[in-house]
């Protein structure tokens, strides 16, 4: 598939020539530097974007083709997202950060739910904390429980680990390949950090716009 996006001066591929598959459960790791794709890629599979040709294929349904509706049900329903700067709502609770997808959607048990989502990220203990009391690691970790509450099947990670320390960021990872274990969640995520691929099932590197190579960690291999 490809992706362009028109200038003043002229048209620019964002993506281009680019096949991937990716299977459930599978965790996998976008690197290459800023503007080779990555965050584009990461549009695409959570049909916030589309392709200006090809197709994207999400729990067997070609994105482009989908109306307004089935799109909103699809992103509520399939699709979870984590953001380098967390993209939480300061004015919320953690628990009601956690719990708004849920209610958006219109599902029942939505405390229950994302209580219990703050209790597999380990910080169940802040669910009463307004959002800017937290640390950056466990802004991430609502984060990562805001995006699970609704039990996706494909989990969109945009440098996770970019605002965080190390040691922080590792626990951050960890969840992350938990979710891809646990829950048969697929996790995409895009990294400037070679460290942040080693737990990864497959490395994908991309430059201008393209694959330019695809490789498995020693650790999983």
């Amino acid at each position: 598939m490809t992706k362009r996006y028109q200038t003043e001066s002229a048209s620019v591929a964002a993506v281009q020539d680019l096949s991937l598959n990716v299977k459930r459960g599978e965790f996998v790791a976008l690197v290459g530097r800023s503007g080779c794709g990555k965050s584009t890629l990461l549009h695409l599979a959570g049909a916030v974007d589309f392709p200006t040709s090809g197709e994207v294929v999400l729990e067997g349904q070609v994105t482009s083709r989908m109306n307004d509706r089935e799109l909103t049900r699809l992103r509520r329903e399939k699709v979870g997202f984590i953001f380098q700067s967390f993209q939480l709502l300061h004015t919320l609770t953690v628990v009601e950060n956690v719990e708004l997808p849920l209610l958006l959607a219109r599902k029942g048990n939505a405390r229950a739910t994302a209580v219990e989502r703050l209790r597999w990220v380990g910080i169940e203990q802040y669910a009463d904390r307004l959002t800017h009391q937290l640390s950056g690691g466990q802004q991430q970790r609502v984060a990562i429980a805001r995006a699970l509450a609704h039990e996706p099947s494909i989990l969109l990670a945009d440098e996770p680990t970019g605002n965080l320390d190390t040691a922080t960021g590792e626990v951050v990872l960890d969840l992350l390949q938990r979710t891809a274990k646990e829950f048969g969640v697929t996790v995409i995520m895009a990294t400037h950090s070679a460290e942040s691929t080693a737990c990864v099932n497959r490395v994908v590197h991309m430059r201008d716009g393209r694959i330019e190579q695809v490789d498995i960690p020693a650790a999983v291999r």
